[in-house]
């Protein structure tokens, strides 16, 4: 279970937003919505513990994740922003490199499966500088495939994707979602999911 109590985030001086609450069990989605500046990344980032709150506190399992440190993290995959690649690696050598840092090694018949899935597996005998951004993105959305997460925090997943790309994350996430994992994401666009996410709007 993960719950957000009375958060508050302050950049500068802005307040960007305060009294955040929610509570997220398994099998759950949270879809965050607004416009940009309006602290959904910020969210996300106090959320994964990358950030600390002004006030409130965010739990997992019914403990702040501050104190839960690496048992928190091992149960979270993120996918933020940046495709967070090695332009000189293949794509299944980038996936393969991130399980290892993550602590969950994984085989490369396990990290082509997940490209794959992504639809990039012909893709792999390139390294990721030569590919489009669509095609990279998808190769970083297949670290989700690969690791065994139960918590996944992603942020404007779908930028740079097509359709049908968009409709393999969605299938992804349905998934997650159906074998008890929790999901918080961003976008600007709509993902289609079977089920219906909650949605927490900033003006």
């Amino acid at each position: 279970m993960l719950s957000a109590t009375g958060i508050e985030c302050i950049r500068g001086t802005r307040r960007l937003f305060a009294g955040v609450s929610f509570t997220l069990e398994p099998g759950e989605c949270l879809f965050v919505q607004g416009p940009n500046g309006s602290g959904k990344t910020s969210l996300l980032r106090i959320l994964c513990g990358l950030a600390r709150p002004e006030s409130g506190e965010v739990r997992w399992n019914a403990e702040p994740v501050a104190a839960l440190a690496e048992v928190y993290r091992a149960a979270l995959a993120y996918c933020g922003h940046a495709n967070a690649l090695k332009d000189d690696l293949t794509p299944s050598e980038n996936l393969l490199a991130a399980a290892a840092l993550a602590g969950q090694p994984a085989s490369r018949e396990q990290a082509r499966a997940a490209l794959d899935a992504l639809g990039v597996g012909q893709l792999d005998a390139l390294p990721v500088r030569a590919l489009s951004q669509g095609q990279k993105r998808r190769v970083a959305l297949a670290r989700l495939a690969l690791a065994a997460r139960r918590l996944w925090i992603l942020d404007e997943p779908l930028t740079s994707l097509d359709a049908r790309a968009a409709g393999t994350l969605a299938g992804l996430v349905d998934a997650h979602l159906a074998n008890g994992g929790i999901a918080v994401l961003t976008s600007h666009q709509p993902i289609e999911l079977r089920a219906t996410p909650r949605v927490f709007a900033f003006a």
